[in-house]
């Protein structure tokens, strides 16, 4: 093979993969431009996702006409004069690649004025060739036009996803910066509808509901370095430990006004939450980093979005402490004994009476069922509908056991108000009562789903859920899924969504929040067909829906529960893969008591 140099077009075409990766690229990039030209409003529009449109707005200082074609040639830019500008870069764009890339892979027009000029200029490009360019009157400012992206780069156009995944990131992208700029009014329509919007009067706290909603942006504390932090300012607000997610996702972080992402960071607002936060769950933030320029080198890749710290640690530091402080500043004490529910002090009393870990059945009277209507909603027929216990207090199987079934087991008790202990003929067996209701409920839902019947039950008054604008545009793309589970949700306007049915088994369910975190789920992104998304949403139902760790369950309850368990076609693992069960053989209690030879 011959070496040889690769002609202009096709370099570029390559450059350009490193800036321009899809649409949100774009967008990040002319919002970037727009904030260093010192813009108040700034307006995004997309169509198909960013795919066919984006348009990007602003009334900041202009282009020069004399400068206007210069501005799209590679590594020109206004923003560095020499090598040592690099060790104390004040603006958000300074590469001088941006404007190059995009317009070298789709059609670009550009309209602008500098403020100091009369008149304005038009060019066009059409993949990186200048087409035209004419002298036009406009207010001062620039407006980016960019059509039809990847057109002719047909193996990157391929590797786009779906418009509403394309318009999800675009969403996300636009909110973050709204984040880092309050004093600066974003507007962003996708196919001619609003989208979202800030008011640009500076109030983060303003741009928190707008991203969030009212209900979310209550929960959430402001954040301020500690005194002893000097050099490094830290702001910003943090949701409280009920306020979680499901993944990292809803961390925001910002330095010196740029959206970045940092693992140890990250890490550390999530330190500040030690203890605070339930297991597997990430806390919401946005967290503003200011420290001099030559303090941070931001010129590590080409988006942008790495940055490296002179003294990492140090900034490290501050945030966690500055996290950590304003939670602690704003929670709320425990509640004392005396407002616990009825039923916990009744658990509470009985655990006085009876060794402290373990609740032994009291053979042969049973208890009378409590809260049978609420253990109805989550899965257990009532009493009248089941048959009869043995005196024995063992569950009766309803036929011969498959291979995998479990063997007739009688319950003992229950242990940590957690696990059901039960004897079978093989030894003892510890049953986590949550993976278990779990695994019930799941099968349960997917025989129905199987028929088409998961059965919905409309609300008497539809709940209005505002999600953050990625979150809401997912949402959106994904409403015919949740109708096939048994939700009905509509949009309401702008991020915010009436629900207005649940499946059944939801009905008494915080709505609000389960919405939140099947929403959490799609953006996991791990699941494509649609089957794989339905079966993804009915997880997070049963997971919501089944008994908890911490519940006392009567005899009667824990009779029923492992009833059903043992009808499972999977009873040992819950629909996560969890175990629902530790079987300990007698073998191995005999060699634990020594009685084996």
């Amino acid at each position: 093979m011959t070496i040889q140099i690769l002609p202009p077009d096709l370099v570029a075409r390559i450059a350009a993969g490193e800036v321009v990766e899809r649409p949100a690229s774009v967008v990040k990039e002319l919002i970037e431009n727009a904030i260093d030209a010192g813009a108040t409003d700034i307006r995004v529009e997309c169509v198909d996702g960013g795919k066919r449109l984006i348009r990007v707005s602003d009334n900041g200082c202009g282009i020069r006409a004399a400068e206007v074609a210069l501005a799209f040639a590679h590594h020109a830019t206004s923003k560095l004069r020499s090598a040592d500008d690099l060790a104390a870069i004040h603006t958000l764009g300074f590469r001088g690649e941006a404007l190059a890339s995009i317009a070298s892979v789709a059609q670009v027009t550009c309209h602008t004025r500098h403020a100091e000029e009369s008149s304005g200029t038009l060019l066009r490009l059409d993949n990186g060739r200048i087409v035209a360019e004419d002298r036009i009157g406009r207010a001062p400012g620039t407006t980016m036009t960019v059509e039809h992206l990847f057109a002719r780069v047909p193996a990157r156009l391929k590797f786009l996803r779906s418009n509403a995944t394309e318009r999800a990131h675009i969403d996300g992208l636009v909110a973050r910066y709204a984040l880092a700029y309050p004093a600066i009014r974003f507007a962003l329509t996708h196919d001619g509808r609003v989208g979202f919007q800030s008011s640009g009067r500076g109030d983060l706290r303003e741009v928190l509901v707008a991203v969030y909603g009212a209900e979310a942006a209550a929960r959430m504390v402001a954040v301020e370095a500690p005194p002893d932090s000097p050099g490094v300012r830290v702001w910003g607000y943090v949701g409280l430990p009920d306020l979680d997610h499901a993944n990292r996702s809803k961390i925001f972080l910002f330095v010196n006004g740029r959206p970045v992402q940092d693992a140890k960071l990250g890490y550390a607002v999530i330190q500040a939450y030690h203890t605070l936060l339930r297991a597997n769950r990430y806390p919401v933030a946005v967290v503003l980093i200011a420290l001099p320029a030559e303090a941070v080198d931001v010129n590590v890749h080409p988006a942008k979005a790495e940055v490296r710290f002179r003294d990492p640690d140090a900034v490290f530091s501050v945030v966690q402490r500055a996290v950590r402080r304003a939670l602690l500043d704003n929670l709320k004490p425990p509640e004392p004994p005396s407002v616990l529910s009825a039923s916990l002090s009744a658990a509470l009393a009985q655990a006085q009476r009876e060794p402290p870990s373990i609740q032994m059945a009291q053979p042969p009277a049973q208890p009378a069922l409590s809260g049978s209507q609420t253990w109805a909603r989550v899965g257990i027929p009532p009493a009248s509908q089941r048959a009869e216990p043995s005196s024995a207090g063992q569950a009766q199987p309803s036929a011969a056991p498959a291979p995998s079934a479990l063997p007739a087991l009688r319950i003992l008790g229950q242990l940590a108000q957690t696990y059901i202990l039960a004897e079978g003929p093989e030894g003892l067996y510890l049953i986590d009562q949550h993976a278990a209701h779990e695994r019930v409920l799941w099968e349960r839902l997917m025989a129905q789903h199987e028929l088409g019947e998961v059965h919905s039950q409309a609300l008497l008054d539809p709940v209005a859920v505002t999600l953050p604008p990625d979150s809401a545009a997912l949402l959106e793309a994904h409403l015919e899924t949740l109708r096939g589970v048994g939700f009905e949700v509509e949009p309401f306007g702008g991020q915010t969504f009436l629900v207005r049915s649940v499946p059944a088994l939801m009905i008494q369910d915080d709505i609000a929040a389960a919405l939140r975190e099947i929403v959490a789920d799609l953006e996991m992104g791990d699941a494509v067909l649609r089957r794989e998304l339905e079966a993804k949403v009915l997880k997070r139902v049963c997971k919501r829906m089944a008994i908890k760790a911490g519940r006392v369950l009567s005899m009667a309850e824990m009779q029923a529960l492992v009833r059903d368990l043992e009808a499972c076609e999977s009873p040992r693992t819950c629909p996560h893969g969890r175990p629902t069960m530790i079987h300990v053989g007698l073998r191995q209690l005999e060699r634990e008591f020594g009685r084996l030879g």
